[in-house]
């Protein structure tokens, strides 16, 4: 059992460096990815890295191509980050309208928490290592409100859509923790006060200034790289 809870601590850290280095540029976007490189990198073996190449698979992050290995995913393109705002604003307003009419006390106290984990991290910024808390504490916010509105399906929807959202490489302006915060308070309140519209209404004002807050990682620039595939 001591073993099997190493070798799970062990694939959760290579898991979230490989992700950093992905999301931070240092493995650049199209760029082919070796095991064995990540592996000296990391100094540990190939198959934590080979599990952590799987699930960043399964979000978006990297791509597998047949006889070629891995790579980083090519970023997407800002149309597409439009479009996918665009759905959030068709899906959450409409999560947050039913929440408010079926939360539970137990969804209700699960979010208040999730927001005061937020002020306990409220680090935003350039790099993954440190927006990373609070990007996943949102993320668990906003899961959770689906989850609330008693609707499986559009719960699974809005939860599929917060996945994509990694292969935007995206980061939060300095100091967006703060308004970020109030914006789910108003939503949790209108939730609270059992007020579909006022719920809908917050939600929809959030993700629009969300939109605003959050932009695709800019790298820095690089010297130009010799010929030949960029291995990690």
């Amino acid at each position: 059992m001591v073993d099997e809870n190493r070798q799970d601590v062990l694939a959760d850290r290579v898991y979230e460096a490989v992700k950093a280095m992905v999301m931070d540029h240092e493995i650049e976007p199209g760029t082919r990815m070796s095991i064995d490189g990540l592996a000296r990198r990391l100094d540990v073996s190939a198959t934590p890295v080979r599990e952590a190449l799987v699930r960043l698979e399964s979000d978006g992050l990297v791509v597998k191509r047949p006889n070629a290995g891995y790579r980083a995913t090519d970023l997407l393109d800002p149309e597409a980050l439009t479009d996918l705002f665009e759905m959030r604003l068709l899906l959450e307003p409409r999560a947050a309208s039913l929440a408010a009419e079926n939360a539970d006390d137990e969804d209700l106290r699960q979010l208040r928490s999730i927001v005061e984990e937020m002020r306990r991290h409220p680090e935003t910024g350039a790099k993954y290592s440190v927006y990373r808390q609070f990007a996943l504490l949102d993320q668990d916010f906003h899961d959770a409100l689906a989850y609330a509105a008693g609707r499986p399906l559009l719960a699974e929807a809005v939860t599929r859509l917060h996945a994509h959202l990694h292969m935007f490489r995206l980061n939060s302006a300095p100091g967006a923790a703060e308004p970020t915060i109030d914006e789910h308070e108003r939503i949790v309140d209108a939730v609270a006060d059992r007020s579909p519209e006022k719920a809908a209404e917050a939600m929809a004002a959030h993700l629009r200034s969300s939109r605003v807050r959050h932009r695709p990682h800019a790298p820095s620039p690089r010297p130009a790289r010799r010929h030949g595939s960029a291995r990690a």
